[in-house]
């Protein structure tokens, strides 16, 4: 077995891929701390404390705001609460240096919190910079030099708590379809159990029945329908054994491991990257069914010597380095298309960079 490669993941989904970009862009209304900081006539020393300040404020925010699109909704890491004070400590340093000037971070501070933190950080950050911004005013009287920077923490606030409300229905909705995408799947399963016995039992019941009638008078009849059951039972047996083995499979860890086995088995060399936990349990249930068949795919069809299977959060890849797609696609590529639609995921089948054929799943 292939130790599992650690190569450096890159992440899927654009958000997350591209999130500090957007963290770059909101960089631009830096400007008007630094257009007060020019302006200050304060001691060169706290204007060192200022310019130190919003450097690292701005360095924060940016490492805070990616490492936030990075992390499941609602569940901020260590780390983003960490920067969300350093943000605060920061754009609070820079207040001897400009006073009322340091306003201009509260919006930074609003959005962080809306959509990097989340939830209830969301509603305190919120009405705590609200409430900042009309302390001030009323403190120095100076409506006219701040009634623009109220209006602008009541604008982003007001489109902060509708897009977090948005984002957060559309998270919900994505859990609540894989959750019934995995009760699908296992009613289905539960289905082919039923069936599968029933129809055998019902057989093994008449046989041993009519085995019963023909032992004393037709002997040899008896022994055939005997025969016949015993066949019945090993088949049942082998039924049985791999729909428990497709129920086991749900185990995504375990599937990977199977996976591995088979096609080192096959004499191909596999290389497994990424963590199987970074697959959400609804998500685990239709793709190892997708490796599974991909894996059976490879063993009859790819004449591959190399297989690497990669999984990332929402993506899960098989490459091998086989022959390709030279044939149309058959009953396993539309099982498991239909079985990718029915979780809420995308199937892919396509050419790999290595010249065979890559199956993808992206959520």
């Amino acid at each position: 077995m292939t130790t599992p490669s650690a190569p450096a993941r890159v992440p899927q989904d654009p958000w997350q891929r591209w999130g500090w970009v957007m963290a770059i862009v909101w960089m631009v209304f830096l400007v008007f701390p630094i257009l007060s900081l020019l302006s200050s006539t304060a001691p060169p020393g706290l204007l060192v404390l200022g310019w130190a300040a919003l450097a690292g404020f701005a360095v924060a925010y940016v490492i805070g705001f990616v490492s936030g699109m990075r992390s499941a909704w609602g569940a901020p890491s260590t780390l983003v609460k960490t920067l969300f004070w350093v943000q605060i400590s920061c754009a609070a340093a820079t207040v001897p240096a400009i006073g009322d000037g340091a306003l201009s971070f509260v919006p930074f501070v609003m959005s962080y919190a809306s959509y990097g933190l989340r939830r209830m950080w969301h509603w305190a950050t919120t009405v705590a910079g609200i409430g900042l911004v009309v302390i001030v005013i009323v403190a120095t009287g100076s409506i006219a030099d701040n009634i623009q920077i109220l209006s602008v923490v009541v604008m982003i606030a007001v489109v902060n708590t509708v897009t977090s409300w948005l984002i957060g229905r559309s998270v919900d909705t994505d859990r609540i379809r894989l959750e019934l995408a995995a009760s699908d799947e296992r009613t289905a399963i539960a289905r082919d159990v039923h069936d599968l016995l029933g129809h055998t039992l019902t057989a093994v019941k008449l046989k041993a029945e009519l085995a019963q009638r023909l032992v004393d008078r037709d002997p040899d009849r008896a022994k055939a329908e005997l025969a016949d059951i015993v066949r019945l039972t090993g088949e049942a047996i082998t039924g049985v054994r791999s729909t428990v083995t497709g129920i086991r499979g749900q185990a995504f860890a375990e599937q990977l491991v199977a996976s591995r086995a088979a096609l080192e088995s096959a004499g191909m060399a596999v290389e497994v990257s990424g963590d199987a936990a970074s697959l959400s349990p609804a998500q685990s249930l239709p793709a190892g069914w997708i490796v599974r068949e991909a894996t059976t795919n490879i063993l009859r069809h790819a004449h591959a010597r190399t297989v690497r299977i990669s999984v990332a959060p929402g993506v899960v890849t098989v490459d091998d380095d086989g022959e390709g797609m030279r044939r149309r696609p058959g009953n396993g590529i539309r099982g498991m298309q239909e079985r990718a639609a029915a979780a809420g995921a995308v199937l892919e089948v396509a050419s790999a960079p290595s010249g065979g054929t890559r199956v993808s799943m992206t959520w």
